[in-house]
């Protein structure tokens, strides 16, 4: 049952609720927060929302209309386990005080948008997302970059370059080699009691665990899968998962990071999304097709494949997701699907249950802003139903030993964000349609990103005194 504005306030006394923290979600994906005393909060902020300037935040409003408000979702309260004082955290919606809608840019305001386009265009009720997100947990990270010139340092003991390092109370030894995380037990494995902490803080505010484990990143790379639900709430969920990740982290003295590549020469983390569409509690996916698929399936994965590289500019946005998008380390980078090729961007997962039938896409990384990443997929996937885009015949041969010929015809993603801003505002129809994104948002998005693109191509790189030093 979905908790009402009454049962919040309920949940507030019982508690010993001293604050009551608002978040929302910037363009970026970052959540943002701002909180009130548990006495100042009263059923009126459900009904008339607080009020915030939204001329700070990165992507948004103009000084001359920056009164917002944040309309917060009962359903949504879940008790922050990190905090000294009782605290209950609500997601809200950005909205425009003048006609009390949902703000333009507000990523979750675009969630819900997608949600009743689904609706609208009678294709199905409900969309369901289950993502994947690796991120890796080190002992710690430095960078700089000035004029003197940069460096980044990771220390891990757990990362095979740690061989040789002195520790306090001796060096243990046991290590996985470089891919080679997947997935010893401990002592080679030291995040056993991290991961068991975040997973059960995920549950304590309502997010399901299915499993835990390393990844194949030798340094500690983790993941945590988590049930799939619809659009919003598994959107919420991944805000509830990253903040989660990063404080456990925090708290044992260690650092999280969703960064697709943090580290050369070893894997990167990716953010598969398994995704399906329902209408009358039937799942639309399920039919007698290739792997178990319908139709309705198959256009779907003809839409995501056809808008792909529209779609990395928001499933894969920053310059360092295009360092994890190359040939030979397991990446997705080949639009093309297969119940069995992990190197292909749409795989089938193979299932016992028809209703479990669903679609995984395989190139979004954990840095997308998973309110507009879902939107966006799902938005792809129905333009391809509604013009019955078919995406071809299965790949089903290890796509990185295809021969020359036909490997030329199999399309890859971006292999870079500039590359992708590109395709985005070539190919946007397909998101503005229903009004579910607006150009305007999309202009302010790759405004947004270009100044990242711009920045990164202005800063010297290390390797590049490797390359041409002495040239």
């Amino acid at each position: 049952m979905a908790m009402t504005a009454a049962d919040v306030m309920k949940m507030i006394k019982e508690k010993e609720v001293k604050f009551v923290d608002l978040r929302f979600t910037d363009t970026r994906g970052k959540e943002q927060h701002v909180s009130v005393p548990a006495k100042a909060f009263e059923m009126d902020k459900f009904e008339s929302g607080h009020f915030f300037d939204g001329s700070s935040i990165a992507g948004w409003k103009g000084i001359e209309a920056s009164d917002m408000l944040l309309m917060p979702d009962p359903d949504s309260a879940r008790m922050d386990p990190f905090t000294d004082e009782p605290v209950l955290n609500l997601s809200c919606d950005a909205v425009e005080p003048a006609d009390g809608k949902g703000y333009d840019r507000d990523p979750r305001t675009i969630a819900k948008r997608a949600e009743a386009y689904l609706k609208s265009s009678g294709l199905g009720d409900v969309a369901y997302f289950g993502p994947e997100p690796e991120f890796f947990i080190f002992d710690s990270v430095t960078w700089n970059v000035d004029m003197s010139g940069c460096f980044v340092k990771i220390k891990s003991e757990e990362a095979p370059w740690s061989s040789g390092e002195e520790y306090e109370g001796g060096n243990m030894g046991h290590r996985a080699p470089v891919k080679g995380g997947y997935f010893p037990v401990p002592p080679a494995d030291t995040l056993q009691d991290i991961r068991n902490a975040i997973c059960l803080a995920l549950e304590q505010q309502g997010v399901e665990v299915e499993v835990h484990h390393h990844e194949v990143a030798a340094a500690g790379q983790c993941e945590i899968g988590t049930k799939f639900n619809s659009l919003v709430k598994r959107a919420d969920w991944m805000q509830i998962l990253k903040y989660t990740i990063w404080n456990v982290a925090h708290s044992y003295g260690k650092t999280a990071t969703f960064m697709p590549k943090p580290i050369v020469g070893d894997n990167g983390s990716g953010m598969h999304v398994h995704q399906s569409v329902w209408k009358g509690g039937q799942n639309l996916f399920t039919g007698n097709g290739y792997a178990g698929l319908s139709d309705f399936a198959l256009y779907y994965i003809g839409g995501i494949i056809k808008h792909a590289r529209a779609l990395n500019a928001i499933t894969n946005p920053g310059t360092n997701s295009y360092k994890r998008l190359v040939p030979g380390f397991e990446a997705p980078i080949n639009l093309a699907y297969s119940s069995r090729n992990r190197s292909a961007s749409c795989r089938i997962p193979l299932v016992t249950n028809p209703k479990a039938r669903r679609v995984e896409v395989r190139f979004p990384d954990p840095t997308a802003n998973s309110y507009l990443a879902f939107a966006a997929m799902l938005m792809a996937g129905l333009d391809g139903v509604q013009n019955k885009i078919h995406p071809g015949d299965p790949i089903d041969k290890n796509l990185y030993d295809l021969p020359p010929a036909q490997a030329k015809k199999v399309q890859n993603v971006c292999s870079s964000l500039d590359m992708a801003i590109d395709h985005l505002n070539k190919d946007r129809d397909f998101l503005t349609k229903g009004g579910v994104f607006s150009d305007d948002m999309l202009d302010a998005y790759c405004a947004l990103k270009m100044e990242e693109v711009t920045r990164f191509r202005m800063t010297t790189h290390p390797v590049e005194f490797d390359m041409y030093y002495s040239s």
